[in-house]
């Protein structure tokens, strides 16, 4: 947990249920509230004039969600959306403010985890540059086995549909499974009844 719930529910904290596919927020609302995921996993993305989805990440429980844009005046940017029925932490922005006001313990963890949330969107962002679908689709596993901190061969299993790494890396789904079947080729991935292990 990025911030004790007990806390949270002592400031103000209310909980909310959200099922699959459900906005928590949506892109160009005006930020209200400071969001904790209690339980599930949430994407943050985008869609596209033409209707392409776009996932910057993938925040699950313990994590909170666009905590960055409650320090600023602007609209959100993405949408949060609910991938599995998820249970959320909501705080009034003025609570919350209050409450890390007087507890700076809690300021300096928000930092802590977007500084390793913007080190992975920096990673993120040059390999989207990248033209070699390999390499992309090599960058999105390396970071997410990193940040499991797992080391060993085959001992990851890719928690995202073969759509969802299409979608986090701007790839055609196509693409990304001629990828796959190329890396199980080079003994980069094991792929065990329709699943990737890394």
């Amino acid at each position: 947990m990025l911030v004790d719930e007990d806390l949270l529910f002592r400031n103000g904290g209310e909980l909310l249920n959200f099922k699959k596919n459900d906005f928590i927020f949506r892109e160009l609302e005006t930020p209200k509230f400071y969001y904790q995921i209690h339980t599930g996993d949430v994407k943050i993305n985008n869609y596209h004039q033409e209707g392409k989805e776009f996932i910057h990440s993938f925040p699950s429980t313990g994590h909170c969600i666009g905590e960055t844009f409650i320090f600023s005046d602007v609209t959100y940017p993405v949408n949060a959306v609910a991938m599995t029925d998820v249970v959320i932490i909501r705080v009034v922005i003025s609570k919350f403010l209050k409450l890390i006001q007087n507890d700076k313990d809690i300021l300096f963890k928000l930092y802590q985890y977007t500084s390793e949330r913007m080190y992975y969107r920096y990673v993120m962002l040059n390999n989207l540059s990248s033209s070699n679908p390999y390499h992309k689709v090599l960058c999105v596993m390396d970071c997410l086995k990193q940040y499991h901190k797992i080391t060993e061969a085959f001992s990851y299993q890719i928690p995202y549909t073969r759509l969802e790494i299409a979608s986090l890396t701007a790839l055609r789904v196509e693409t990304v499974i001629r990828v796959f079947k190329r890396m199980e080729r080079d003994l980069i991935v094991k792929i065990i009844n329709g699943k990737i292990f890394y």
